[in-house]
């Protein structure tokens, strides 16, 4: 098997997929028209409703939603051999994701973009509410914290990828002020794009000056700078830091992958890895668990994932400019973040099978495999870093990348300036999730503790919005500086995909009571189905073989009682659906609501 054939054949089938399953979706299920204003027009107020251009609101959704889960998943699932996963994206993105995504969005712009939680007490009762903003709340700090931890890595002590990402606040809030006061969005995005490009290639030459010397910070002050930036990334109007730094930063992740392909396609490498590895079983140095249930734990935003609810139902619905620009901003653009799952799944499974193993295991563990070695002595050289054992996923993903980009004509002595960017790479790309996340995060606390005290579920009020973002970094931020977030970073891939469970819950309440046919709702319950029964298997697997297990490596009382918290949570959420099924099932007054109200 080539690297290309997997491009092509996967650009067609998500293409086909865009084209006919989302315009079924659009018009079929969701019966969406461009009649009625959207929220963003009917609450305007120049903060938090603000009407966007949609490919500007498609840079800000896609920004946020595509963090470290496309990127670091497909890697470390790579394990299984590069079919599971490859089958699981494309399947898991065109029946589940893009569903999942435009369901919620939807769900939300018909309640004027309230959180999902907000929607679930609407449609589901307020016990399934509650259980809906406890979880969401839960998993959104143990999110932030996470892949906050993972830029804190990245750029630590790290001067050029600290100033590459640092400039694009500045410039990213003179594109909101340019653009807000001229309108032209194509000189705005010209301008800022090229400012862009001149932070990240003057890296190397601002590391040997004194304020890279400034720039090199350890783990703690960027503990507490990521969450200074935060702050102000989620208590400043939208259209002035969040969305033009998503919008510019997605030049970035695009362009990258568009340069991954056209390297795909100039160097054809092949897969040495085979279809399934003898781990699909369990046991295997990256993973311990079996291919399923943890492919589809595992590979998470790539496929289908929890986290795009909280920006389908936290910023996003707030800026859409038309109801058609659901299609293109949701569906299109968990399609395009499934393609760059499947490039960073060639990229590591263009690595030589021993050499993927030799970075994703302890040297130990590696030892006890008995292969040897092929490339990775060669690559560290040129390099300049010893690569053995730094698992993760992210070092991988950088070599795999950088082996591709080396063998093009006049790269192949450039593979430390690779290796960099494409580090420096990542952390932009968690970056733009860790800001949108933060700002939901604050719309989530709004909506918890709105209900103590009414004003706090004011999103224009400005001590409620500066008390629920500060409250929101602190949360985050406390775990990040304590690194106690390590102890329980293991339950992200079940509690992720216990939210996309939770998602289509409400998609498919929302879609048996507005679609002419009843049957439509098979279009959420299908992949809801699959999704919720692999999660509590995957849960009860953690509790029984790892969690609450004194023999296991990853022993863990509190992940034990966590799990089985959120878990419950989950089932009082699918028992209250289940009843308002059947309600509406029998009872057709309580079906047959206009799609779009007004």
């Amino acid at each position: 098997m080539n690297a290309v054939t997997i491009v092509i054949a996967s650009m067609c089938i998500l293409a086909i997929a865009y084209r006919l399953y989302g315009t079924f979706m659009m018009v079929k299920v969701l019966k969406v028209n461009d009649d009625k204003p959207t929220p963003a027009h009917a609450l305007e107020d120049g903060k938090d409703y603000v009407p966007t251009n949609k490919w500007v609101s498609f840079g800000h959704h896609f920004a946020a939603i595509a963090a470290a889960g496309p990127l670091v998943g497909p890697i470390l699932a790579a394990q299984f051999g590069y079919l599971p996963g490859l089958l699981w994206l494309l399947i898991g993105a065109v029946i589940g994701g893009a569903v999942h995504d435009i369901v919620v969005l939807f769900a939300s712009m018909r309640k004027n973009g309230k959180s999902l939680s907000e929607v679930a007490k609407d449609e589901l009762g307020p016990v399934a509410g509650f259980c809906t903003g406890l979880s969401m709340l839960f998993i959104i700090t143990i999110t932030m914290a996470g892949l906050s931890m993972v830029v804190l890595h990245a750029l630590e002590r790290n001067p050029w990828g600290t100033f590459a990402v640092g400039i694009t606040i500045p410039i990213a809030m003179g594109v909101g002020l340019f653009y807000k006061k001229t309108g032209n969005l194509k000189l705005a995005s010209t301008i800022g794009f090229l400012f862009l490009m001149v932070g990240v290639f003057i890296g190397p030459w601002v590391q040997t000056t004194a304020l890279g010397d400034f720039l090199t910070l350890d783990t703690k002050t960027l503990a507490i700078a990521l969450p200074v930036y935060a702050f102000f990334a989620a208590a400043l109007p939208v259209w002035l830091l969040l969305a033009p730094r998503d919008y510019l930063s997605s030049f970035m992740k695009i362009g990258v992958f568009i340069a991954l392909i056209a390297g795909m396609f100039v160097v054809n490498p092949s897969i040495p890895f085979p279809a399934f590895t003898e781990f699909v079983k369990g046991g295997g140095p990256v993973l311990a668990g079996p291919v399923w249930p943890f492919i589809s734990i595992t590979i998470a935003c790539g496929a289908i994932s929890g986290f795009h609810a909280f920006v389908g139902s936290g910023t996003t619905p707030k800026m859409l400019n038309k109801w058609s620009d659901m299609k293109p901003v949701a569906f299109g653009a968990m399609l395009v973040e499934c393609l760059v799952g499947i490039m960073a799944l060639i990229a590591a499974t263009a690595l030589q099978p021993a050499d993927y193993f030799a970075i994703n295991s302890t040297p130990e563990v590696f030892r006890t495999l008995g292969m040897d070695v092929v490339h990775l002595p060669e690559l560290s050289r040129e390099i300049g870093l010893d690569l053995e054992g730094r698992t993760g996923g992210a070092v991988t993903l950088a070599v795999g990348m950088t082996y591709i980009f080396t063998e093009m004509p006049f790269f192949s002595h450039l593979a430390s300036y690779f290796f960099q960017f494409v580090i420096m790479f990542e952390a932009v790309f968690i970056l733009t999730a860790i800001d949108a996340g933060t700002r939901v995060a604050r719309y989530l606390i709004q909506d918890f503790f709105g209900e103590v005290y009414k004003p706090l579920k004011k999103t224009d009020w400005i001590p409620g919005s500066v008390f629920a973002s500060a409250l929101a970094c602190f949360m985050w931020g406390y775990l990040l500086y304590s690194g106690d977030i390590g102890s329980i970073w293991a339950l992200f891939g079940v509690s992720n995909q216990l939210m996309a469970s939770v998602g289509l819950i409400i998609g498919a309440t929302i879609v048996l009571k507005i679609a002419d046919k009843r049957r439509y709702i098979l279009t959420c319950l299908i992949p809801l189905a699959y999704l919720y029964v692999t999660v509590n298997y995957a849960g009860y697997w953690m509790v029984r073989n790892v969690y609450l297990n004194p023999e296991a490596a990853g022993y863990s009382v509190l992940n034990g009682v966590l799990s089985i918290i959120m878990l419950l949570l989950g089932f009082i959420i699918i028992v209250a659906a289940v009843k308002k099924w059947a309600q509406m099932w029998r009872d057709p007054s309580l079906r047959m609501e206009a799609s779009i109200p007004g």
